[in-house]
């Protein structure tokens, strides 16, 4: 996080004041720079370059990365998105121009907005970049235990929840749009993929739980039965951003919720919420009496999710799977 100031990126130890005037700054004010100082110099932002071993300066790789990661994209959309000035941006744009990373041309929408295209070299750079910025942030985390990667990760949500997507947009920004759809060709595939990944990447789960993750989806798609089961995939800005399941749980009248997901850059959008509320109501629909679920309790996030829809714990127990020692717990939603 780097919303401070020129003189909050510097290395030195000067002392934190509230103004020019010499006035000593209130403590969480000295926090916040202190950890901007901090941050800052751990992923490189002022050499970010050398950092990643990249040509490309951090606002550059941020660019990219937006372009890359969206399919359709506007200098207005870019603008806006990471707050950068419209002639530095138009600047920049034109030095990839020249290097051939980009195309610019009038959007189909809108021939006042300039749309923006990345060349197949563009779209390589963007790859070895995206590498490099995983591989760096894979060695950070991989210092840790499960256990304090889990509360890192918790605690990085939190900072954006309050500070930034959790936020009121600005006057004039455009909110992300969130949709929920049921399933199509490649989705459930998807979602093992998915599931797998950020569980590896954010709790240190093994590949027993890919194992288990593919048995569900395999069961759910060989005895699908419209009537009891449904699945949604969430979609943020017309990507996908994260899933959930109601599936017969093998008692009468029983539902269960399984295999809620978010990807991590699409939290802060109410995405799990919202899918938890569609489950429900599906499952209050077909005439279900109850819905249960299980989880664990490093799952601090979701776990707020199902205790503001209405769960309530019923059992726990300690456990060993996937790798880690982890506590198990129960919920159950009356209907």
């Amino acid at each position: 996080m780097t919303t401070g100031t020129a003189s909050d990126t510097t290395s030195g130890a000067a002392p934190d004041t509230a103004s020019g005037a010499g006035r000593e700054a209130a403590p969480d004010v000295r926090e916040l720079r202190r950890f901007n100082r901090f941050y800052t110099n751990l992923i490189g932002a002022l050499d970010y370059g050398r950092h990643l071993y990249t040509p490309f300066t951090l606002t550059e790789a941020r660019v990219l990365y937006e372009v890359a990661h969206h399919e359709r994209v506007d200098a207005a959309d870019l603008r806006a998105s990471l707050s950068l000035d419209a002639g530095y941006l138009s600047r920049l744009l034109g030095k990839f121009e020249d290097r051939e990373l980009i195309t610019r041309g009038k959007s189909e929408q809108d021939p006042r907005r300039q749309r923006i295209t990345l060349t197949d070299g563009g779209r390589e750079a963007a790859g070895l970049l995206e590498e490099r910025s995983q591989d760096a942030a894979g060695s950070l985390l991989e210092q840790l235990p499960a256990g304090d990667r889990a509360r890192l990760t918790d605690a990085m949500r939190t900072i954006r929840a309050l500070l930034g997507e959790g936020a009121e947009q600005p006057s004039g920004d455009r909110a992300p749009e969130v949709t929920l759809r049921t399933t199509g060709p490649g989705d459930l595939g998807w979602m093992v993929q998915r599931n797998a990944a950020l569980y590896a990447a954010e709790y240190g789960f093994d590949l027993s739980y890919e194992a288990l993750v593919a048995r569900i989806i395999a069961e759910y798609a060989e005895g699908f039965d419209p009537r009891w089961d449904r699945t949604w995939i969430a979609e943020l800005d017309g990507r996908r951003a994260g899933a959930v399941m109601c599936v017969r749980d093998g008692r009468p009248g029983v539902a269960r919720l399984r295999l809620l997901l978010v990807e991590p850059d699409a939290r802060g959008h109410g995405i799990g919420r919202q899918l938890v509320e569609a489950c429900v109501e599906f499952a209050r629909g077909a005439g279900y009496g109850e819905m249960v679920l299980w989880t664990n309790s490093v799952l601090g996030a979701a776990r707020g999710i199902y205790q503001r829809a209405g769960f309530e714990l019923v059992s726990e127990a300690a456990h060993h799977s996937f790798g880690q020692d982890l506590v198990g717990q129960d919920w159950r939603l009356a209907l």
